[in-house]
């Protein structure tokens, strides 16, 4: 790994570990994905204020997290590709982009991004929405290591929900793994997993990524369900998580990031971590 890279990777990931806030979801065209993000500039001052390790944006609000005064702000991760596999409708035709064909990491460099993220879907029987993502990821591969730049790859299995509805995550632990080591074999230095159905099956995740694992938080849970959950994966050997419903849509977010900030960097229990988030 170059030392560009590990110099950013030592910005997301404090001690070997982090906690990023998922803020990219409006390239996902998905109305019930922005309940709660209608102000982005409230939202980040007050995430900024919960002080995550990092917060992971699109480059057009990138801007605001940026651009703020003083050098005490979390990492920037930057999305880099969009797709339209959340939708609640199915489409007829799948498919994944990057949002800059030309230059795609270029715009993250420019502003001092510390990762950049991309898709890896795994759809039943839409392989060439997975031929575009591995295209995608083979090009922003080669510019990552142009620029010294942490590539996250995010290999998420789905499946359909009914014949005409969207796709959820499958939880299979077989299909995650799978999906991971592809993600390690294209160049991964960070990888953005699912968790397994069972959380006792993580550590085949982690031991298929050689190389730092992050869990995906997915849909808004019951809070003491995400606490424990989390705590489980953590001792799975999950390094962090990057969580984004189950923050900006709480009443409370900072006192959500305090309880997981506790779980990732205190090794916390979930029951820890609630009392700790009970605090207010």
């Amino acid at each position: 790994m170059s030392k560009g890279k590990e110099v950013r990777i030592a910005r997301l990931l404090k001690a070997g570990r982090g906690l990023d806030i998922a803020l990219d979801h409006g390239v996902c065209n998905e109305p019930s994905f922005l309940d709660g993000l209608e102000d982005m500039p409230g939202v980040i001052d007050r995430l900024v204020a919960a002080a995550p390790d990092a917060i992971q944006l699109n480059y057009g609000q990138a801007d605001l997290l940026q651009l703020r005064p003083g050098r005490e702000r979390p990492a920037l991760v930057m999305r880099l590709d969009m797709g339209n596999p959340y939708n609640a409708t199915r489409h007829r035709s799948m498919w994944a982009v990057l949002q800059n064909e030309h230059d795609p990491v270029l715009p993250a460099v420019q502003m001092d991004a510390a990762c950049v993220v991309v898709n890896l879907f795994m759809l039943p029987d839409e392989p060439e929405l997975f031929r575009q993502c591995v295209q995608n990821i083979a090009r922003v591969r080669a510019d990552c290591d142009r620029y010294g730049m942490p590539l996250m790859i995010e290999p998420l299995v789905m499946q359909p929900v009914t014949e005409r509805g969207g796709y959820m995550v499958d939880g299979d632990a077989e299909k995650i793994v799978t999906l991971t080591r592809l993600a390690r074999e294209m160049g991964a230095d960070i990888v953005k997993a699912d968790p397994t159905t069972n959380a006792e099956d993580f550590h085949r995740v982690v031991e298929a990524a050689r190389c730092p694992v992050l869990v995906r938080g997915g849909g808004k849970e019951d809070l003491g369900a995400v606490f424990a959950k989390s705590a489980a994966l953590m001792r799975q050997g999950a390094m962090g998580m990057v969580y984004g419903r189950n923050i900006y849509q709480h009443a409370n977010p900072n006192a959500v990031v305090r309880g997981l900030m506790a779980i990732i960097h205190d090794d916390a229990s979930g029951e820890e971590a609630f009392a700790q988030y009970q605090q207010g």
